[in-house]
């Protein structure tokens, strides 16, 4: 295909975001990505990057660009992998993001995927920000809250995951146990939500005092530690809860505290093998820590 050498070598460029980390993971000299990009930008008569200090940034241009080059390459890395092997044994690297509190909902999931599929190299990255699965950044997003509405891609229930506010001993020792009727006395600590992903963000606007909350985090996980050490009152999910002993919770169960979890691939990888097999059982083991 022509031009495909330098359109992966900029596809690279706009995944690393800098010249060297493009030429490090091809290994290729720097002048090299120099090269290849200022040769497509001649080519296409189009500016892929903005050059700045810290990287290159995908132009409006080079990210439609770029869309089209990076499902190819993930469709081309596909269709190697089924070739290598007359059994479709699956190969190769597979990519999910999530939040980290979520990895533990998806965690046996991957331990069965790669009993399957040995040969897979998986990547668990955990953040808040949402990967582009059309430039490939990832293959399997799992994401939190209101359900997807892109287009291009193919979006799954993963489950409905329950959430209630908790107590620990060691803060019912400290300053007694609270009840429905006297939270305005209590400390909490709070999940940083500026997206409105979690559902009890609402409870918390509407309920508790800012001179209330003992601590603020972006992260699921220092929470869950937070409400465990006794730091305050706190929302955790019924699969977190489930692993912590002397937890006592506080308000009963709510359908307003449950929040949709998806499974969010693109539409023209949703039906490669490996795709269908994490996928698989992802669905498989998506209830295995929900029960109450």
């Amino acid at each position: 295909m022509e031009h495909w050498t330098e359109l992966r070598t900029a596809l690279m460029v706009a995944r690393t975001g800098t010249i060297l980390n493009a030429a490090t993971s091809l290994k290729i000299h720097r002048a090299t990505v120099n090269r290849h990009i200022d040769h497509l930008e001649a080519q296409f008569d189009i500016k892929l990057f903005q050059r700045h200090a810290k990287g290159y940034e995908l132009t409006e241009a080079g990210q439609l660009f770029l869309d089209v080059v990076g499902r190819a390459d993930e469709m081309f890395e596909d269709l190697s992998s089924k070739l290598k092997s007359q059994k479709d044994v699956v190969s190769g690297n597979l990519t999910i993001t999530t939040l980290s509190g979520v990895s533990p909902l998806v965690m046996p999931a991957i331990n069965a995927f790669r009993a399957e599929n040995p040969q897979v190299n998986v990547r668990l990255e955990t953040s808040a920000a949402l990967a582009r699965l059309e430039v490939g950044e990832a293959h399997i997003a799992i994401r939190v809250g209101p359900k997807p509405t892109n287009p291009d891609y193919v979006v799954q229930l993963f489950c409905h995951l329950p959430f209630s506010l908790y107590a620990s001993d060691t803060y019912i020792a400290h300053y007694g146990k609270p009840s429905a009727d006297n939270l305005s006395k209590h400390h909490f600590v709070s999940a940083e939500d500026e997206q409105g992903r979690y559902p009890f963000t609402k409870w918390f606007k509407a309920n508790v005092k800012q001179s209330q909350i003992s601590l603020i985090t972006d992260d699921l996980f220092a929470l869950s530690e937070a409400v465990k050490n006794g730091v305050g009152l706190g929302f955790l999910g019924a699969h977190d809860a489930a692993t912590i002993d002397n937890l006592h919770r506080i308000l009963p169960p709510s359908p307003d505290a449950v929040i949709p979890i998806w499974m969010v691939t693109h539409i023209d990888l949703h039906r490669t093998i490996k795709l269908q097999s994490i996928t698989k059982h992802l669905k498989a083991h998506a209830h295995q820590f929900l029960s109450d």
